[in-house]
């Protein structure tokens, strides 16, 4: 039986699984999460026994959606369509309503697999066209596909359409409600600040909220970020969606997801 994740005022919490009580197998980590009342994310599904969490009484927000493929050139596109075609009923197996995306592909140290030195017009066009596609695909199968935006700076150098001011474009340009933004806010603090504007500025079209504070991608209340006064603007502006932690514990992992706990809690 699948436990009914606590909310913290007018959001729901999500914790990812890969970030959090890393010495435990990840059935233990959703136990652990779904305990203290969070809803639970993951990364690469491929490698996970999908048959295992689906029956683990965790509660899923949000997954990667797609194993390889691009957006910007015709080959990574078709192949971004095929895998995100096989993430769905992965996605509906453990009712997981968030399919994430990215420019490209990342490798295991979260490097594109496609660099970009340049994002040219052709690729913008490409892109759209792709993100069109997939938008046919998730209203065609009852899903959402998010679209996250990263850093250039510190994790993911060359990324295309890394920005979450790239993000925004593209997906306000679709304009469908099967494509959202997964709108991070610690990439975003990394590369272009002023996060509480920009969180007013993507809020027609966000599907989830991801955290964690900088520098080091720790949980909230340990960096520069201040995710209280955040969330009170998130609650002023309207948003009633989910926030997700996307950080590496400082210490404990208990002690963390109380610190996001209370910096999301308004």
């Amino acid at each position: 039986m699948t436990t009914a994740p606590e909310t913290s005022g007018p959001f729901t919490l999500a914790v990812c699984a890969e970030m959090v009580f890393r010495s435990l197998p990840v059935l233990d980590r959703l136990k652990r999460i779904t305990e203290l009342g969070f809803v639970a994310e993951i990364w690469d599904w491929t490698k996970h026994d999908i048959a295992a969490l689906a029956k683990s009484g965790a509660s899923f927000s949000s997954m990667t959606g797609y194993v390889t493929g691009t957006l910007a050139d015709d080959a990574g596109a078709d192949e971004l369509i095929r895998t995100a075609k096989l993430s769905i009923p992965v996605a509906k197996q453990l009712n997981c309503p968030r399919l994430n995306l990215h420019g490209t592909g990342l490798d295991g140290q979260g490097l594109p697999v496609v660099r970009s030195e340049v994002v040219t017009g052709a690729m913008w066009l490409k892109a759209r066209d792709t993100l069109e596609r997939i938008a046919d695909l998730g209203e065609h199968e009852g899903v959402t596909f998010v679209l996250e935006n990263l850093n250039e700076a510190v994790d993911h150098p060359k990324t295309p359409f890394a920005k979450a001011a790239d993000t925004i474009a593209l997906v306000s340009s679709v304009n469908r409600p099967s494509l959202k933004l997964n709108l991070d806010l610690y990439h975003a603090q990394i590369g272009e600040g002023n996060l509480i504007e920009l969180c007013r500025l993507a809020l027609p079209h966000i599907g989830e909220i991801q955290v964690a504070d900088v520098p080091g991608r720790t949980e909230p209340g340990t960096g520069e970020i201040n995710y209280p006064a955040i969330a009170r603007a998130l609650d002023a502006m309207g948003y009633r969606g989910v926030i997700g932690m996307e950080a590496w514990p400082s210490g404990d992992d208990e002690l963390a997801l109380s610190r996001f706990r209370q910096a999301f809690t308004v």
